[in-house]
């Protein structure tokens, strides 16, 4: 019974011992290399000029802008343009089929023209009191109501030959000769681009910063390295009681025709004077339900394997500000000269060794262009 108590005891103490050296082999473990190192890149908090400015998409449209039509039927004779082509104000675009109107135009004439001469006979006979004055009446009458019929047809004839109602650029046309047409029917677009109207929408909180004559700045994903001056031109005295956004039209200069009616343009004014703020990339923004925060990195005393000293994430909660492009203001929660984590938050917490590396940086410009594949 001792042997054997001996004998327990000896194997409860040498479980116990393995146990106590296993907890404390991996404390030490812990203690040394508990978190593995966290590859990020980083940036260094500085302060920046900031230009305040109200962005907004737009639509550009014609400062006139119409489809030519025609006021009366009839069968295309001559096509007088190209598609494509600029065409000055009262050129001739178009003409019907106008011989039959023309013919009854010189009947209406030649009636006319004897009206004329019948009354000129009577008021000759009136004057010497050979006719009644009724009878020179009914004749001055008649004189009228032919030119009046001589008039309308003339301008039956007029019709029949279209015209550019002002200068621009016409479109592409599908219309022939000798096809036949109706009134209201498209015959081609007519379209006036210099300058040229962009139409956006800011909510009714910046109408404050609004006025006509403001400079604006438009650019498209089209010359998305060209930007297009203009100016604010009117602003609509009525915000739509739906969107609490009030219309504004900006006109800018088109002499090099880049811009189309129908385009999308992004629109951005500078308004007020220029700030300073402190600024990192949008990427260093982390948000969860208690607000947003970034991991600043402090120096430690953790070591790495090779006896390197290694910095640590901390994190910090802040107060993010406007946005400029790739790059968001700090407002409140970091000093300048800060170093932050850019990228690789995900797999962070506090105290979590890092290993910097800077080869591949995310984007941090003000004026970010879209990247072709």
């Amino acid at each position: 019974m001792i042997i054997m108590l001996i004998c327990v005891g000896s194997l409860l103490g040498t479980l116990i011992g393995f146990n106590l050296y296993k907890a404390h082999t991996i404390k030490k473990f812990m203690m040394r290399d508990g978190m593995a190192a966290a590859t990020v890149t980083s940036a260094v908090v500085s302060y920046q000029t900031w230009q305040p400015q109200l962005s907004a998409t737009g639509s550009l449209r014609a400062v006139r802008g119409v489809d030519v039509t025609t006021e009366v039927a009839g069968l295309v004779r001559e096509i007088e343009f190209s598609s494509g082509e600029e065409v000055k104000a009262g050129q001739v675009l178009l003409r019907l089929n106008d011989d039959s109107d023309r013919a009854q135009l010189a009947s209406l004439q030649a009636a006319a023209d004897l009206s004329q001469t019948v009354y000129t006979r009577d008021k000759a006979q009136y004057e010497i009191q050979a006719i009644s004055k009724a009878q020179l009446d009914a004749d001055t009458a008649e004189l009228k109501s032919k030119r009046a019929q001589v008039e309308q047809q003339a301008a039956l004839v007029a019709k029949k030959t279209i015209r550019a109602p002002f200068a621009g650029r016409v479109g592409i046309t599908t219309v022939n000769p000798g096809q036949y047409i109706s009134p209201g029917d498209a015959i081609v677009t007519l379209q006036a681009v210099d300058p040229i109207y962009v139409d956006f929408h800011l909510p009714q909180e910046q109408l404050g910063h609004l006025e006509a004559g403001q400079q604006v700045a438009v650019n498209t994903s089209t010359f998305a390295s060209l930007s297009f001056g203009g100016q604010v031109r009117a602003i609509n005295p009525r915000v739509d009681s739906t969107t609490r956004n009030v219309q504004i039209e900006a006109v800018l200069d088109n002499r090099e025709r880049k811009l189309l009616p129908g385009m999308y343009a992004n629109v951005k004014i500078d308004v007020g004077s220029e700030q300073r703020y402190l600024t990192l990339p949008q990427t260093a923004i982390a948000h969860n339900a208690y607000g947003a925060t970034v991991f600043v990195i402090r120096p430690s005393e953790h070591k790495n394997a090779h006896g390197e000293t290694m910095p640590v994430a901390q994190q910090v909660f802040v107060t993010p500000g406007p946005t400029r492009g790739d790059q968001v203001a700090i407002l409140k929660g970091l000093d300048e000269g800060a170093q932050v984590v850019t990228s690789g938050q995900l797999k962070l917490q506090n105290g979590t060794p890092l290993v910097i590396n800077n080869r591949v940086l995310p984007a941090d410009s003000p004026a970010p262009t879209p990247q072709e594949q």
